[in-house]
Order: C-alpha cells, then sequence, then structure tokens
C-alpha cells in the first residue's frame, strides 16, 4: 500500500504541475493548451482511481481520521470540474458541462460525508439536490435578501482568499506546526466549496439557455433532401463577401417562368406595380444625385435675384452719357439735383444725436 500511495502522490504531483501551468497560460484557444488541458483531466482522474483502490477515504472515518497530508485529495473532484468546463468547442458543449456538473456533486458528497460543510454550505447543498436546474446561492424572489445573500458570500470569499495568501506566504510556519498546514487545507477546501456552488448556478443557467437551442440537425439530412434552386446556385457561387446578388443569380437563378403548371413558385418573386422603378434604381448609387447641373443651378438663381453681378475692375468704369440724348441727360440731372438737395438737408452728423445734450 506504500509503494501504491507513493505512486499516488507522484501522479498528483505531475497533475499539479499541469494544472498550474494551465492556470498561468493565457492562450485558451490554442491546440496545445487543448492538449495539456486534456492531459491534465487524465492525470487528477487517474488520482481519483488510485485513492478509490487503495480506499485512501472511506464513509466509516471522520475528518479527524484522515490526514493532513492527504486532505489536499479530497479536492481531485473539483479541479477535474473546473478543468472540464475550460474545454473550448461547442459540439460538445453540453455534455462537458454536464459532465462538470456531475463532478462538482462528487466533490460536494464527499465534504458531507466528512461533515467539512459548514452551516450555510450544507443548506446550499440540500437546497442544490431538490432543484440542480434551477439552483440559486441567493433568493430568486426578494431583491433585498439575494442582495444581501450575495454580499454576505462575498466578504466571506474575500476573507477565505486574504486568509490563503498569507498562509501561503508563511511557509516555515506550515513546516513546523501540522495545525497550521491541517488549517490551510481546510481553508482551501472552504474557499473552492464557495466557487463550487457559484460555478454549480452558471452551470445550471448555462444548461437551461442549451436547452432552448435549436435541435442540430442530423448529418445525413443533407443526403436525404434533394437541393432546390437557390442551394444549387449557392453551392456553385461559394462565398463571397459581396452585397449584391451572384452572376448565377441574375442570369439562370431569375430566368424561367415563376409558376409551374400547378401553381406552385419556381424562384422568388416580388408583386409590386413599380417594376420599372425598382429595376432602374438597382445599380444605382447610395447618396442623393443632383437633379440638375451647375449651369443651370446658376441660371436658377440668376432668375430669383439670388446672384449680385457687377464688381471687380469693370465696375470702377464710369459709363459715358451720350450728350445727344436728351432724356437720358435730363434723368442724370434729376438725380444728381435730387442727391444735392438730400445731401444740403441732412448734414454730416445730424443723424447721431444719441450723446448730444
Amino acid at each position: 500500500m506504500a509503494d501504491e500511495t507513493r505512486s499516488l502522490r507522484s501522479v498528483y504531483n505531475d497533475a499539479e504541475q499541469k494544472r498550474t501551468a494551465i492556470e498561468s497560460s493565457i492562450y485558451s484557444n490554442s491546440p496545445t493548451f487543448q492538449e495539456n488541458l486534456l492531459a491534465a483531466i487524465q492525470l487528477h482522474e487517474e488520482c481519483v482511481n488510485i485513492a478509490d483502490r487503495i480506499s485512501l477515504f472511506s464513509p466509516n472515518e471522520s475528518l479527524e481520521d484522515i490526514a493532513t497530508t492527504d486532505l489536499k485529495f479530497l479536492l481531485l473532484n473539483y479541479h477535474i470540474a473546473e478543468l472540464i468546463q475550460r474545454i473550448n468547442g461547442q459540439q460538445h458543449r453540453k455534455a462537458n458541462i454536464q459532465r462538470a456538473q456531475r463532478m462538482y456533486e462528487r466533490y460536494l458528497k464527499q465534504l458531507d460525508q466528512y461533515d467539512i460543510l459548514g452551516k450555510d454550505d450544507a443548506a446550499l447543498f440540500e437546497q442544490y439536490q431538490d432543484s440542480p436546474n434551477t439552483f440559486s446561492t441567493a433568493s430568486t424572489v426578494d431583491a433585498t435578501a439575494r442582495r444581501d445573500a450575495k454580499i454576505k458570500r462575498f466578504k466571506a470569499e474575500k476573507a477565505l482568499k486574504q486568509k490563503l495568501e498569507y498562509m501561503r506566504q508563511n511557509p516555515t510556519v506550515l513546516q513546523n506546526d501540522e495545525a497550521a498546514a491541517r488549517e490551510l487545507h481546510l481553508t482551501e477546501i472552504a474557499f473552492c466549496t464557495h466557487q463550487t456552488f457559484q460555478a454549480l448556478e452558471g452551470v445550471g443557467q448555462e444548461l437551461h439557455i442549451l436547452s432552448l437551442a435549436p435541435p442540430s440537425p442530423p448529418p445525413d439530412s443533407a443526403i436525404q433532401r434533394p437541393l432546390d434552386a437557390r442551394e444549387r446556385n449557392d453551392r456553385a457561387d461559394a462565398f463571397t463577401d459581396r452585397l449584391d446578388a451572384p452572376a448565377s443569380h441574375l442570369s439562370a437563378g431569375l430566368k424561367g417562368p415563376l409558376l409551374d403548371s400547378s401553381g406552385k413558385p419556381l424562384r422568388p418573386f416580388t408583386l409590386t406595380s413599380k417594376r420599372l422603378e425598382m429595376k432602374d434604381g438597382v445599380f444605382r448609387p447610395d447618396h442623393s444625385l443632383p437633379t440638375m447641373s451647375i449651369d443651370e443651378y446658376l441660371e436658377e438663381e440668376r432668375k430669383r435675384g439670388g446672384m449680385i453681378e457687377g464688381g471687380g475692375e469693370q465696375s470702377g468704369i464710369k459709363p459715358q452719357v451720350d450728350e445727344d440724348d436728351m432724356e437720358l441727360a435730363d434723368q442724370a440731372t434729376m438725380k444728381a439735383r435730387e442727391w444735392d438737395e438730400y445731401v444740403e438737408a441732412n448734414p454730416k452728423g445730424s443723424g447721431n444725436t444719441i450723446n448730444r445734450g
């Protein structure tokens, strides 16, 4: 049994090295990460099998009967469930989520068997067993009670995390004090238990969402059903990022009769009374085009009086008066006389009376 225990510790060390490397990696979508992830899951499952084979944990024992160095093996099922949730791929997502859910349940049942769960955690576990699909760590009816429960669990989890960090930063104390080392393992178990209930709540929500998704078609459904004209054209054109229709849709796909002899539509069509207008507007630009040329616009503005003509050098040239045109000469004389009378009646500055006393 000693050789088997050493084998368990050896496998466990390899599994923890894999898990630590996975948690520190940022490339969770890479093929190498997924390969290491599956290898870590396999090593942890091998540890569980060895522990079961050597009867490391017995239902006839209590928490005091478990050696301090063996307490860390109580977290094997938790680590397996946590690693399974990191597996990518939507094809088997539901199966992986259900598998992780079972491992979380095994972890909690093992803790409950040794009376390691606290009072609140034991109540949550009982609540989960009653309705695993709708499980929630807080009340779903009373918003105030839900908020208070969330805050309480957050503070408890924060306190456990701070305690773990402090104890891990002082390894010399753990080496010389078995009670402190035992407390470290139990604190880590309590922290993982908090994480487990949160994970089970998320798992239930994700399974509910996946249950609402439409079922995937069978793999041979495309062979059993014949392709219609549109699907044949799509297969021929393959993928394109063009926004307009493929040439085959305009040539072969939209030619021929609309209906067959029984009145069944043979191709998509639109009922409209503006057929020519729609036809002309298919390939026009998406922005508004001008309705007149620049010359036409200037002519319209000239007719409306919106343009001032003249100015420039020509404005300084006085027109020459024809001396033989008596009527024009009289008009110029009357205009000059009226201007002189106006200037005489309105001397310069006569209008500015604001500041006068």
